[in-house]
């Protein structure tokens, strides 16, 4: 399959922003020049819509791990692109995830601080200790939304934008995400994992307006009996 066959979920396009809903195990980018991944999905869109010849300009400012939903702001032309990064980079933008996790965290609203390091050679992120080389610090904040006897919706809220860092801090206390094998889950996902970047606020590149976005839950969550329950118990 290559990048003409996918089709892109737009959710916000203008002259300067193209702000996307990943699917599952799409990766964003950074892949062989023969597979797919978001950029490239992108970059054919923007190339059909506006018959541009040659090559597209499009900037990654955020980046969504293959298996993770949701958003994923793209920059369409490099001024916006250096503004957007800044802003990722100061934490002026607001990220909100929805994941569906083992167990019920206790407490149910909590702050998470762990120092974290890279591991490439395996491809994984390891929690640390602050004197460890190359440690980062990350930091979130979890809400329980619903929980039941098994599993726990709950909405994340990142403070710093670490490589995994959901994945890995939730998995620390005890809690990974459902089907994030990776990092301890043995349970089973339809589609990815249990984990959808769902909101987003951010001030626009070039006009100085708020601007808020959200990305409904993919319908593969439906397919998972935790994930729906769950959902609906805190729609209801």
């Amino acid at each position: 399959m290559t990048a003409a066959d996918l089709q892109l979920d737009v959710l916000h396009e203008d002259n300067h922003l193209l702000v996307v809903n990943k699917p599952a195990m799409l990766p964003t980018m950074g892949v062989a020049a023969d597979l797919p991944s978001l950029l490239s999905v992108a970059k054919e869109y923007i190339r059909r819509k506006y018959n541009k010849p040659g090559n597209v300009y499009l900037g990654i400012v955020s980046r969504l791990d293959a298996p993770v939903t949701g958003i994923v702001v793209i920059a369409r032309t490099s001024k916006a692109a250096g503004r957007l990064s800044e802003a990722f980079r100061e934490r002026q933008v607001k990220k909100l995830y929805r994941a569906i996790v083992s167990g019920v965290p206790d407490p149910p609203e909590e702050t998470l601080e762990h120092f974290l390091r890279k591991d490439e050679r395996h491809r994984r992120v390891h929690t640390t200790h602050a004197d460890c080389p190359d440690a980062q610090l990350a930091r979130l904040r979890y809400h329980v939304l619903a929980r039941d006897e098994r599993n726990s919706l709950v909405e994340v809220e990142l403070e710093t934008g670490r490589k995994h860092q959901i994945r890995v801090q939730l998995a620390k206390v005890g809690h990974p995400i459902v089907g994030d094998r990776k990092y301890g889950s043995v349970e089973k996902f339809a589609t990815g994992i249990a984990l959808h970047a769902s909101k987003l606020e951010l001030t626009h590149p070039v006009r100085d307006e708020l601007m808020r976005f959200s990305a409904p839950l993919p319908a593969s969550w439906s397919k998972h009996s935790a994930a729906k329950r769950l959902v609906m118990k805190q729609r209801g």
